[in-house]
């Protein structure tokens, strides 16, 4: 599984999804983990179909198949719990 994570420094919800995304990463560190600003990285988040509000957080399988989008804040334990959800699949 594949997440990948796009948010922006001026995003006041991905700033609060920044402070625990660590932790997410850290423990999961058998999933691959990518992360792209809206700004900074704008050919990558074309390619994404990322709408107005951030963050939006996108769960690819193997096959690179779009599994779920979370967009918008979400609680860390949210985001575990989708994770262990399509992690399980």
């Amino acid at each position: 599984m594949r997440i990948v994570k796009v948010s922006a420094m001026w995003c006041p919800s991905c700033i609060v999804v920044n402070k625990y995304w660590k932790n997410i990463k850290n423990k999961y560190n058998n999933i691959e983990f990518i992360e792209y600003d809206l700004d900074m990285d704008e050919d990558e988040v074309k390619k994404l179909n990322i709408g107005n509000k951030l963050p939006e957080i996108i769960f690819f399988d193997n096959d690179n198949k779009e599994l779920k989008r979370l967009i918008g804040e979400r609680k860390q334990e949210d985001i575990e719990l989708e994770i262990g959800e399509l992690y399980e699949k």
